[in-house]
């Protein structure tokens, strides 16, 4: 099955580092460079940009101490610094260029970013030099279609209420003549 564009990888010069295996967590999964960063709450494409940008030996220092930081990790920590020197040696040398994608991803993409207030009211354009608007609803808008239905059932029982022939909701008490 096709990814839809927005979650599409596209190539990476980073995917050998990213897809590296670190081995098994405590439940038995395997554990790869881009799982570990991303429990960790690390963008893992930006990581390993970071770390391509380092020299080797700064690059599989600061990855060890990454790795270690794993929650539910096995083996000893001796061997981290090994795995890191392994997982360092994956990574290309210096900057690369960005990741390339598909002219629905950037829209996707953007979308996202301006969904979560990171870019805001700008526009973006593509290679094609198209401007590319996300069209996002707001919350106030929300708000008030709340509000509206809100009032509206408001209305409604308040009508029904004036309809009904008793304002209550017990059943009428009829007196019977006493001593007949």
């Amino acid at each position: 099955m096709t990814l839809r564009p927005e979650y599409s990888l596209g190539h990476s010069a980073y995917n050998d580092f990213l897809f590296g295996s670190l081995g098994q967590d405590a439940a038995g999964t395997e554990v790869t460079m881009l799982s570990a960063l991303s429990r960790l709450g690390i963008d893992p494409w930006q990581e390993a940009a970071r770390l391509a940008a380092l020299p080797r030996d700064a690059a599989a220092e600061a990855l060890a101490a990454t790795i270690l930081r794993l929650p539910d990790r096995t083996g000893r920590d001796a061997e981290v610094p090994k795995i890191a020197a392994r997982l360092v040696a994956l990574l290309p040398e210096g900057a690369v260029v960005d990741i390339p994608q598909t002219k629905e991803a950037r829209v996707a993409s953007l979308e996202a970013a301006v969904r979560s207030e990171r870019v805001g009211q700008n526009t973006k354009k593509d290679a094609t030099g198209t401007t590319m608007h996300a069209a996002v609803r707001k919350p106030k808008a929300r708000l008030t279609t709340w509000l509206i239905w809100g009032a509206l059932a408001m209305a409604f029982y308040f009508l029904i209420v004036q309809l009904t022939p008793t304002r209550n909701l017990e059943s009428e008490r009829y007196e019977t003549p006493r001593g007949s």
